[in-house]
C-alpha cells in the first residue's frame, strides 16, 4: 500500500487542527505557508474531509478550519479511507494462491490495525525521539 500525497497532506491538515483544537479556525493558507505546501492542493482535499464530517468551516475575517469531533475521536485510518479509498495492499486477492493471500490479508490486516489505533490526537502530541520534558541541568 502506497498512501499518496492526498493522504500524507490530509493528515497534515487534520494535525495542524488537532494541535489548534479548542483555540479557533485555522485557514489553509497558515497550514501551507507553514509546511510550504500548495494552498490550492490543501483546498481540494478538504472538501472530502468536511463531507464526511471531519471538519467544519468557519467563515468571516478569521475564519478558516476546526475539527468536528475531538482528536481523540478521529484515527488516522479514518482519514486515509476518505481520501485513499480502501486500504489494501494488492488488487484481486481472489486470484492469489493461498500462502500469497494469507500474506496479504496479514499485511492488510497490521496496516489497518496501525491507522485504526492511532488518533489525530496521537499524531499531534507527537514529539521527536530523544526530545524529553525531562529536566534541564546547567553547569
Amino acid at each position: 500500500m502506497k498512501v499518496s500525497t492526498k493522504g500524507r497532506y490530509g493528515l497534515t491538515i487534520m494535525i495542524e487542527l488537532a494541535k489548534n483544537y479548542g483555540e479557533g479556525p485555522i485557514s489553509l493558507k497558515s497550514i501551507a505557508t507553514t509546511h510550504n505546501l500548495s494552498e490550492h492542493y490543501l483546498e481540494q482535499l478538504i472538501a472530502p474531509l468536511r463531507n464526511s464530517g471531519f471538519v467544519k468551516s468557519v467563515r468571516g475575517a478569521y475564519g478558516g478550519y476546526v475539527l468536528a469531533d475531538e482528536p481523540s475521536n478521529i484515527t488516522a485510518g479514518d482519514i486515509i479511507r476518505t481520501l485513499e479509498g480502501p486500504i489494501s495492499p494488492v488488487e484481486g486477492l481472489e486470484n492469489e494462491a493461498p500462502p500469497q493471500k494469507e500474506l496479504w490479508i496479514r499485511i492488510r490486516d497490521a496496516v489497518r490495525n496501525v491507522l485504526d489505533h492511532t488518533t489525530i490526537e496521537d499524531l499531534a502530541n507527537h514529539t521527536e525521539e530523544g526530545e524529553s520534558d525531562a529536566y534541564m541541568f546547567y553547569i
